[in-house]
């Protein structure tokens, strides 16, 4: 079911080439080789074009900018050798620990400048927030996006899409009571899948992204989706796969070389047809609210775009056309699922690790809520111990090691340096969350980073699990009520039970590239 698009593809290619050979047999093979030396002098031709950017780039350097210092680049590979596509973030560490926490390396033949620590990564992203809020290059989905949708945008388009977003996303309940309680509705509705299992092992995953994903759903599409729909069950499906895929070691050397890597088979080319599909499904339900559309009574997002569309259908350089609605329509969709579920998935398992914070919230419950009542938000304030809990698996999870890249809009100073306009950035969000100097035990599961000597929360300003800056998440509030009533709800019922006693549990990420994948496991949801 995962790879069918691409299957197709290959099918449909194979058809091809067996109805050429079928009509050339007495035919000489000429055309065939011709085919093959056509496709050795593109590669040939693009290891060229690779190598004349790195002369390029180092004679930019030397006439228009002064890069920070990083380790020698060779001709095309770049620093290949010092960055590791299986483990890039443990790579910048190491160059950290010899240049410092500002940096330059090469990702193939494209300059990069690596930001580590709150102090580096503050100062760009807040202090110097409008000459760092350009959207640095992911070639990988570059491919889908073209420079459309709010995550992928820049410039004007950028700015245009995110005021949108926003005034929408608030309109429709974001941060208001009305969301809060689409929460709450979605949440009792697990409560009863998981009751179903009458404690009999389970592994969380959908359980726990179909309940999420169906939160934003209400929001973007208008209404929630049925927990045995089958074309939800493939969403799901589409978007669990496509964000390992993109933290694989393929989708690095990718993103370091995509002049040559667009052109090879192999498994980096997954991630293109699944967002494909990711594109479709938002394209089909386009289409639906298109038919039925009452501009005096937008039910959702998607109509609310429509509308602008129609306001605007005499502006040509209007950016509220289709291609940004699915795709802005997308970025909502897979931010609001991924990342809350994959975050509640790695709390369980932390919490089974370390039963007796599961047993310190389960007496703030029982003291703050009680047994019956429905957990709310307003709660959060008077539970210290179980807000920090969350904040910790978020700083220790590191969703976004690497930080989405950003780039400079404008030729930039910075620290001593300058970076011209167009400088690729990556904020290194992960050592942010893990700085020593903000966090007292940087590695370890410590909720009282996040606790004052009364037992009070405690807020950190190295905590970016949302990012920060221009570019911080657009749904940070909703992501954070979702925690919170997700974690209280569940607890509230049951408890947790591991299949393996909590010295042997593995915490380490499944995966860790571009993002962290908890790992798979099992567990049994006990009632309380």
């Amino acid at each position: 079911m995962n790879t069918r698009a691409y299957l197709i593809s290959t099918e449909e290619r194979h058809e091809c080439m067996g109805q050429a050979e079928s009509g050339a047999q007495n035919t000489t093979l000429w055309p065939v080789t011709t085919m093959e030396l056509g496709e050795a002098l593109t590669i040939f031709l693009e290891l060229c074009l690779s190598c004349l950017i790195i002369l390029f780039a180092w004679k930019r350097i030397k006439k228009g900018g002064k890069l920070p210092p990083g380790p020698t680049p060779i001709p095309f590979l770049g620093n290949l050798l010092q960055v590791h596509p299986d483990a890039t973030f443990q790579s910048f560490m190491k160059l950290r620990e010899k240049y410092g926490p500002v940096f330059t390396v090469y990702l193939g033949p494209r300059p990069v400048v690596v930001l580590c620590g709150h102090e580096a990564v503050k100062e760009a992203l807040v202090d110097q927030g409008d000459e760092f809020s350009g959207r640095g290059e992911l070639a990988i989905i570059e491919r889908n996006f073209q420079g459309h949708g709010v995550v992928m945008a820049n410039g004007d388009r950028w700015k245009i899409l995110r005021r949108f977003s926003l005034t929408i996303l608030r309109d429709f309940g974001m941060g208001k009571r009305s969301i809060e309680e689409r929460i709450q509705e979605e949440a009792g509705y697990l409560l009863e899948e998981l009751r179903k299992t009458k404690g009999a092992p389970i592994e969380p995953t959908f359980f726990l992204s179909r309940t999420v994903s169906n939160v934003i759903s209400s929001v973007v599409f208008g209404s929630r989706f049925d927990y045995e729909d089958k074309q939800f069950l493939h969403l799901l499906q589409l978007m669990n796969e496509n964000f390992f895929e993109f933290s694989t070691p393929w989708t690095q050397l990718y993103n370091m070389f995509p002049g040559i890597m667009q052109y090879l088979p192999g498994r980096h080319n997954r991630i293109y047809y699944l967002t494909e599909e990711l594109k479709d499904f938002v394209a089909s339900k386009v289409k639906i609210n298109e038919a039925s559309l009452d501009p005096q009574n937008p039910r959702d997002f998607i109509d609310c775009f429509l509308i602008k569309m129609h306001q605007d259908q005499n502006n040509p350089h209007t950016e509220f056309n289709h291609k940004n609605l699915v795709l802005t329509t997308l970025n909502l969709l897979f931010a609001g699922t991924e990342t809350v579920s994959s975050t509640l998935r790695y709390g369980f398992l932390l919490l089974m690790k370390y039963p007796e914070v599961e047993a310190k919230i389960h007496e703030e419950i029982d003291q703050v809520i009680g047994p019956q009542r429905i957990p709310s938000v307003n709660d959060r304030v008077k539970m210290p111990y179980t807000d920090a809990v969350i904040h910790e698996i978020q700083r220790l999870l590191d969703f976004v090691p690497l930080g989405v890249p950003h780039k400079v809009t404008q030729d930039t100073h910075f620290r001593g340096y300058l970076l011209p306009k167009g400088t690729d950035v990556f904020p290194v969000l992960g050592s942010v969350l893990k700085d020593p100097k903000y966090f007292r035990y940087p590695d370890a599961f410590y909720p009282q980073h996040f606790l004052d000597e009364q037992g009070r929360f405690k807020k950190s300003e190295a905590f970016v699990a949302f990012s920060s800056g221009k570019r911080i998440c657009l749904g940070k509030t909703l992501g954070r009520m979702e925690l919170f009533l997700y974690f209280t709800s569940v607890l509230q019922n049951f408890s947790l039970r591991p299949l393996v006693p909590p010295a042997d549990i593995d915490i380490t990420p499944k995966v860790s590239g571009f993002g962290n994948i908890p790992p798979t496991y099992e567990l049994c949801l006990v009632p309380r």
